[in-house]
């Protein structure tokens, strides 16, 4: 890619947050999500690339817009693959809680790993960390060759997990090691980003979670220089099924960063807005005649990290 598409596909993230922002604390969950849907579609149609679906809302029989196979852009070079979520998620906007972005990434063809609507058990960590991981280890194994990679105590380290009865048993594990824990209600694809970031709290994401989040998650990792295992944990025989069809023979593999979003020579793209606060985006903020958007673009082959702060100016132009 000889462009940096990131800073275009920017413009399609901070459509769909502001769309989705107008709902926050509203409880209504499905029009949240519609809302960031139906603007990061309408949004696509003015980014001058070819780019198919390979992370999306669901199946074409499930989603009637940017699923997965769907092709985005008005043509042209460069042909991508895209991993997308309009926003994660509407129950968090709904609730009006934290850390709801949304997110788009782009790599070249063939570097993103197809996968299911189902689960994946996750270990991600920055790049201090990175190369010392291993999801087959019981946990603490894992914080010990953290701490010793981040030069700290275990005891400094804060883990994130999603607060759910399955993992009653990794946050005893952790507790009984010494180390930290936050635990956090959804947006694990948020959480798994912000590990790689200084000062945002958070060293090391553990447990399970949505399997097309941690694909996503491996491509703002690959720009960071972080690190991240996966192994699908499918709910039932349907979902199992849906992985074998996308390619995926061995349920039980271990998938490495490289496997879930290409490895080093892959040029990979990515961009984020918040659409409530987060630890590591501010969400929007409307004011009379427009709104405040944050944003995070990163590019791999560079290693460039951006943080964009936008006005708005409803009176001017589409938000769109």
């Amino acid at each position: 890619m000889d462009r940096n598409l990131a800073l275009e596909l920017v413009r399609v993230t901070e459509g769909a947050a502001l769309s989705s922002a107008r709902w926050m604390g509203i409880g209504n969950a499905s029009a949240a999500e519609q809302a960031a849907i139906d603007a990061m579609r309408r949004a696509f149609d003015g980014v001058g690339f070819t780019g198919s679906v390979v992370i999306g809302e669901g199946e074409r029989d499930k989603a009637p817009t940017l699923y997965i196979g769907e092709v985005l852009g008005h043509g042209g070079p460069p042909e991508v693959d895209v991993a997308l979520d309009a926003v994660e998620s509407g129950v968090i906007v709904a609730q009006g809680r934290p850390n709801a972005i949304s997110v788009i990434a782009v790599a070249d063809k063939g570097s993103l790993l197809q996968v299911p609507d189902t689960y994946m058990e996750k270990i991600a960590v920055g790049p201090k960390a990175a190369g010392v991981i291993d999801i087959t280890a019981p946990p603490e194994k894992n914080l010990r060759s953290i701490a010793e990679a981040m030069k700290c105590y275990v005891e400094d380290l804060t883990v994130v997990i999603l607060d759910r009865p399955r993992h009653a048993d990794l946050i005893r594990q952790v507790r009984e090691i010494g180390a930290r824990i936050k635990l956090i209600q959804d947006g694990d694809l948020s959480a798994a980003v912000a590990v790689a970031f200084e000062g945002t709290g958070v060293d090391v994401l553990m447990g399970v979670g949505g399997a097309r989040e941690g694909v996503l998650a491996a491509t703002a990792l690959q720009c960071l220089g972080g690190d991240m295992q996966g192994r699908l944990k499918p709910r039932t025989g349907e979902e199992a099924e849906r992985a074998l069809r996308m390619g995926i023979r061995d349920l039980g593999k271990v998938f490495r960063i490289s496997d879930l979003a290409g490895g080093e020579e892959r040029d990979i793209m990515f961009a984020a807005t918040g659409v409530t606060d987060g630890d590591l985006l501010k969400g929007v903020r409307f004011f009379g005649g427009g709104a405040r958007t944050h944003s995070l673009v990163m590019h791999s082959s560079s290693a460039t990290v951006r943080f964009i702060e936008s006005t708005h100016r409803f009176d001017r132009k589409s938000v769109n």
